[in-house]
């Protein structure tokens, strides 16, 4: 576990926020006719109404730009002064180039450095830790960091214990020092534990197990998951992920406004906040209109959480993720 780290010369912000969801809702409703299950069995176990699917042709990097324009317009920031990108996703456009470099691409920020983190769902905030060192050293002046999946792209539609689960979305956020007193990311927590890397993967279409020419790959580049083992484990680092965060910030559970946790499953959140003794109601939920988006579920809620009024200045949010990897993450701000 990795906490907050040395501290930087200068304090960093979150200047603006954006997220985008593709237009095309589908339902638990249309979800009964694919596979065996239920509108009920579905919320009752997880939680989710419904997700939405990016449109034929629309892929990750068109969904990051969108959600880094929103975040670059309310930042004020032009795409041109952007420095930094970082895009959190295991759903790469392509393996190489990085999604990043389309996005640079499709925005017009053409002289920023930028490249991909491959976290699962902790991604956005992997991707939080190191945009904040770059720009609290003094290295970048800004950062646009993106969580961006479109995951329809990598489940099998056939099995009803993924194909339910899961989104397609983008969140973005610009991250720039902080003066005057206008809010601060306080610190930050990651960690990982590569010994659970089979709870939750993609065991296709990698260098050990590539994609023949012609041809699929033996074994399918689409999610898989053991669902149990990873709810076990999701509760149990998420819940310390907090902990440690709120304690690296020098705060305590009483002085957190809002969490943000990530949207994977309400029995998890339910589960987090009961352990943290934490308020219900401050806690942010989307995932019954959005399922789970991986890296794109925190920057998304986040920025709904911003636009929605439920930040004000001085108010302390608390947000926590946890994914594949096993991976981690927690980031405390200051709005």
């Amino acid at each position: 576990m990795s906490a907050n780290g040395p501290s930087l010369p200068l304090p960093v912000r979150i200047a603006g926020t954006g997220s985008y969801l593709p237009e095309r809702v589908l339902s638990n409703g249309e979800l009964e006719k694919m596979v065996e299950t239920s509108d009920e069995w579905i919320a009752a176990r997880t939680g989710i109404r419904e997700r939405r699917i990016a449109a034929e042709g629309e892929f990750t990097s068109h969904m990051a730009s969108e959600a880094a324009r929103r975040a670059l317009e309310q930042s004020g920031v032009p795409a041109s002064e952007i420095e930094l990108i970082i895009v959190a996703t295991i759903t790469p456009d392509t393996l190489t180039p990085a999604t990043a470099c389309y996005v640079q691409q499709q925005i017009g920020a053409l002289r920023a450095v930028a490249f991909d983190v491959s976290a699962a769902c902790s991604g956005f905030l992997y991707a939080m830790e190191l945009a904040r060192h770059a720009v609290g050293a003094g290295a970048f002046r800004n950062a646009l960091i993106v969580g961006a999946e479109k995951l329809s792209a990598f489940v099998d539609w056939s099995d009803r214990n993924t194909c339910v689960l899961f989104g397609d979305g983008a969140g973005a956020a610009v991250l720039v020092p902080s003066t005057n007193g206008g809010g601060r990311i306080l610190a930050t927590t990651l960690g990982t534990d590569g010994a659970q890397a089979e709870l939750l993967n993609i065991p296709g279409g990698g260098s050990a197990c590539p994609a023949p020419p012609g041809g699929a790959a033996p074994r399918p580049a689409v999610l898989a998951m053991q669902g149990r083992e990873v709810f076990k484990h999701a509760v149990n680092a998420m819940r310390q992920a907090a902990i440690d965060g709120i304690a690296a910030a020098g705060l305590d559970i009483g002085d957190i406004d809002l969490i943000i946790p990530h949207q994977a499953n309400l029995r998890i959140i339910d589960a987090i906040v009961e352990r943290l003794d934490f308020r219900r109601e401050n806690v942010f939920i989307n995932l019954d209109r959005y399922g789970n988006t991986s890296a794109a579920a925190v920057a998304i809620a986040l920025d709904e959480a911003n636009r929605q009024g439920r930040v004000a200045p001085g108010d302390r949010i608390l947000l926590v993720a946890f994914g594949a990897g096993l991976t981690w993450a927690s980031a405390v701000v200051e709005w």
